[in-house]
């Protein structure tokens, strides 16, 4: 005779069997989930950082790039360097003009440009100083210039704005150290800003464009 099972144990364990598969399934799901939220996660960083640099674009312009980036080439300048010179200049203006008669895109007082159209073979005159490709040519060349000669970015930027008689002066009173690290220290408060916000908004260019071409 055979032994008859207890009273609702195969019930038991049919809703054992069914709790067990439940809890895997259940596991699952969890798992999927999570890795779905990563995805969308990641996705959703990209994006952002997309849309950012979209949004940063319209005031951290590339006008004149044909310019730009001939002449960055030729005179061994980051053209984001150049971009961000222009942008604290005359926020691409080509027919910009200062109060103390500084012309063009770069701003550059006509003296100093009639110094350096010398050495670039560009015969210059009160108009075509406004000129993108001439202005840009010669700002270009000039900042060049003042990096060679002081071999640092800081005090380049602090001559371009306040010239080199007054960077040189500086160093030379021991207001500003040769490598540019003190550049704080500058005395002018126009140029003290001006440099520090050529260097940020350098590395600003550098982030939306170096790797989105």
């Amino acid at each position: 005779m055979i032994a008859s099972s207890p009273k609702g144990t195969g019930s038991f364990l049919g809703n054992a069997r069914k709790e067990k598969r439940l809890i895997k399934l259940t596991k699952k799901i969890i798992i999927l989930i999570v890795l779905v939220v990563i995805v969308l996660s990641i996705l959703g960083m990209i994006n952002f950082k997309r849309i950012k640099n979209q949004i940063l674009m319209t005031t951290y312009k590339t006008e004149y790039s044909e310019y730009v980036k001939n002449y960055a080439n030729e005179y061994g300048v980051d053209e984001y360097l150049i971009y961000a010179i222009i942008k604290a200049e005359s926020n691409f203006k080509q027919d910009a003009v200062s109060s103390r008669q500084a012309k063009g895109l770069m701003q550059l007082m006509y003296s100093t440009a009639e110094e350096i159209s010398l050495k670039v073979n560009v015969e210059l005159n009160e108009e075509n100083i406004l000129e993108p490709d001439i202005n840009i040519k010669l700002g270009t060349k000039y900042i060049s210039m003042l990096i060679k000669k002081y071999d640092n970015i800081n005090l380049a930027l602090a001559a371009y704005n306040a010239g080199s008689g007054n960077v040189d002066g500086w160093i030379n009173k021991g207001i500003l150290k040769e490598d540019g690290s003190d550049i704080e220290n500058v005395p002018f408060k126009e140029t003290n800003n001006y440099v520090r916000k050529i260097l940020r908004d350098y590395e600003i260019y550098k982030e939306i464009y170096e790797n989105s071409d």
